[in-house]
C-alpha cells in the first residue's frame, strides 16, 4: 500500500503541474480559448493511453506461460528502475525550464491555429506520467492485495490534490524546488528497491550468478519478512540475506546516482 500511495501521489502531482501550466497559459490568452476542448481531449487521450497500457500488462499475465510470466515479473521491476532513473535525470535537466518549454509549444500551436498540436502536447505529457505510474505500480506492488493497491492509490491521489494546492500557494508553505529534491531521493530509493527485487528474481531463475548467497544475514536485527522489515525493504532494497549480485548492482546504481544525477546542473539555455 505504501509504494502505491507514494507512486500515485508523486506522479499525480507531476501530471497536475503539467495540466496547470497548459490550462493557465490558455486562460491568459483570450485568443486561445478555442484550445480548451482540445486540451481536455488531449488529457483524456493521455489517460486512455495509461489505461490501455495497464490492460495490456494484465492481458500479458493471463496469456503467457508460468515460466514466461516469471521472466516478465523479473524484468518489469528492472524496467521500472530504469524509468525512475531516466525520469529523475530528465527532471534534473529540464525541470527548471519545463514551464517555458510547454508554453513555447502551446504558443507555436496557437499561432498556427493548430489545436490538434495542443491536444497532442497534452496527451504526451499526461500519457507519459500515466504510463510511468502503471509500470512503477506493476514493478513495485505486484503480489499485494488488490484492495491494498486500490486504497493506496486512492489515498495517494487525494493527498496529491492537497499537496498540489499547498504547492500552488507558493513558498509560504513549501517550494516546488524543495518538493522535487525530496521526492527525487525517495524515487531513487524506490528505484534501488526495484533493482534488488528484479535482480533477486533473475538470480532465482539462474539468469545471473549469485556471487555470494547469502552475502550476509541480518535477520536477527531486522527481518524483511516482517511488517516493519518489509516496509523498509520495499522503499530501500534492504534484504536480511541478500545475494552478492543484487547488492553489487545496488552499489553501482547508487554510485551512478550520486555521481551523475545529484550533481547534475540544469541545462542552460542560450538567449
Amino acid at each position: 500500500m505504501g509504494n502505491a500511495l507514494f507512486i500515485v501521489w508523486r506522479e499525480t502531482i507531476e501530471a497536475m503541474l503539467v495540466i496547470g501550466i497548459l490550462h493557465g497559459w490558455l486562460s491568459a490568452r483570450p485568443d486561445a480559448r478555442a484550445g480548451f476542448p482540445w486540451l481536455w481531449g488531449g488529457i483524456a487521450a493521455g489517460l486512455g493511453l495509461a489505461v490501455f497500457l495497464a490492460v495490456t500488462i494484465m492481458d500479458i499475465q493471463s496469456l503467457v506461460s508460468a515460466n514466461a510470466l516469471e521472466w516478465f515479473q523479473a524484468i518489469m521491476p528492472l524496467a521500472a528502475c530504469g524509468l525512475i532513473f531516466q525520469m529523475v535525470w530528465w527532471m534534473r535537466r529540464h525541470g527548471a525550464g519545463l514551464k517555458k518549454e510547454l508554453e513555447a509549444g502551446m504558443a507555436s500551436a496557437a499561432d498556427r491555429a493548430n489545436w490538434l498540436g495542443i491536444a497532442v502536447l497534452a496527451a504526451v505529457a499526461v500519457g507519459r506520467e500515466g504510463a510511468e505510474t502503471v509500470v512503477f505500480l506493476y514493478g513495485a506492488v505486484k503480489g499485494s492485495a488488490n484492495a491494498d493497491i486500490a486504497l493506496g492509490s486512492a489515498t495517494g491521489f487525494l493527498l496529491a490534490l492537497a499537496a498540489y494546492w499547498l504547492l500552488s500557494r507558493g513558498s509560504r508553505f513549501v517550494s516546488w524546488r524543495a518538493f522535487f529534491r525530496v521526492t527525487e531521493v525517495m524515487l531513487l530509493l524506490l528505484g534501488g528497491a526495484l533493482l534488488v527485487d528484479g535482480t533477486e528474481k533473475l538470480v532465482g531463475l539462474e539468469a545471473l550468478p549469485p556471487l555470494a548467497d547469502p552475502l550476509w544475514n541480518t535477520a536477527f536485527l531486522l527481518d524483511d519478512s516482517t511488517r516493519t522489515g518489509g516496509l523498509v525493504a520495499a522503499f530501500t532494497g534492504y534484504r536480511a540475506a541478500p545475494s552478492g549480485m543484487a547488492y553489487a548492482l545496488l552499489t553501482a546504481y547508487w554510485a551512478l546516482a550520486l555521481g551523475v544525477l545529484l550533481k547534475l546542473k540544469p541545462m542552460r539555455r542560450k538567449a
